[in-house]
């Protein structure tokens, strides 16, 4: 079955670069991973090539990818590998600051895949990351997306004690297409608890994605924000599904621009968003909404004077 042709807005730029070259290097030598490259980001060239960094002489940005190269569930969107799944590599979290601080780094985005066959679901090895990230590195802002820990809140509390800067759990598409787009151990509801424990019990900006072309109504993707708003979210993102293989979901339609213009507009200044990044090349960790946290953290705005600030644009 051949694939949908992509419209002319979603051509790509081919990953180059010294920059770009110089982060690929720096992570084969430290055996680590990246879900740029093995979720076939769009993005990766752009973003390894330094000009996400938003600053003169900045660095590139990459996603590392904690706990192995293959996922314990198999989502029909996702181009990482499902199962076989091998020990954790106790020299991951300090492989993974000591290439921080090679590549230049000033924010770090974590995530993994799913390791439901570990006691822990890994909870513990990304805290002990965050953690040794933080010690090493006291000035840099970190960024974690995190499974969800089967919704069991006590492994949510280890990655809240751990202090990263930004907590997200991506909830994917609306409540309708969970399945068949995502594991059918994953679900709405437990995404929704997920985010809504994040924001409850810190002081910590919380943050989603959802994922456009899989066939979802207007009036499902304005409830899937609601929901998102009334248990905490922050800071969304909104991006257009691209099919990684025949064997993967296939893309049911291709937004224009301007419907994500139309999106971001919605969350910001009807729903409160404090910041939503939205467009066919949007990823979670994208660097607009990397950029947003970097400036409002180092200016030394809490998450609730964010939150104050984003309620008194709104009602102008």
């Amino acid at each position: 079955m051949s694939r949908s042709r992509k419209p002319d807005w979603l051509k790509m730029r081919p990953p180059s670069g010294r920059e770009f070259a110089g982060i690929r290097e720096t992570l084969r030598e430290h055996d680590l991973n990246t879900v740029c490259e093995e979720a076939n980001c769009p993005n990766l060239g752009e973003c390894w090539s330094g000009r996400s960094a938003g600053r003169e002489g900045g660095g590139g940005t990459a996603t590392f990818m904690l706990m192995g190269e293959r996922c314990s569930r198999g989502c029909n969107f996702c181009d990482v590998e499902t199962g076989g799944m091998e020990p954790l590599d106790p020299d991951e979290p300090a492989n993974v600051a000591s290439a921080i601080a090679e590549i230049g780094l000033d924010y770090v985005v974590l995530t993994s895949v799913d390791r439901d066959d570990l006691s822990d679901q890994g909870a513990g090895h990304f805290a002990e990351t965050i953690r040794e990230i933080k010690h090493r590195h006291p000035g840099i802002l970190v960024e974690v997306l995190i499974p969800d820990f089967q919704g069991e809140e006590h492994l949510i509390e280890r990655i809240v004690d751990a202090g990263p800067d930004v907590i997200a759990h991506n909830v994917e598409t609306v409540e309708r297409l969970q399945f068949p787009v995502r594991d059918r151990r994953a679900g709405y509801e437990q995404s929704l608890s997920v985010l809504e424990y994040a924001d409850r019990e810190s002081d910590i900006y919380t943050k989603t994605s959802i994922m456009l072309g899989h066939g979802e109504y207007d009036h499902e993707v304005y409830q899937t924000l609601t929901d998102l708003r009334e248990r905490g979210v922050d800071i969304v993102t909104l991006g257009q599904y691209l099919q990684p293989s025949r064997s993967h979901l296939e893309v049911q339609r291709y937004d224009h621009p301007d419907k994500y213009e139309t999106w971001r507009r919605v969350a910001e200044e009807e729903l409160d968003f404090l910041y939503c990044a939205s467009g066919p090349m949007v990823r979670s960790s994208y660097k607009a909404g990397e950029l947003f946290v970097d400036a409002v953290l180092r200016e030394g705005r809490s998450v609730e004077e964010a939150r104050q600030r984003a309620r008194e644009r709104s009602a102008t």
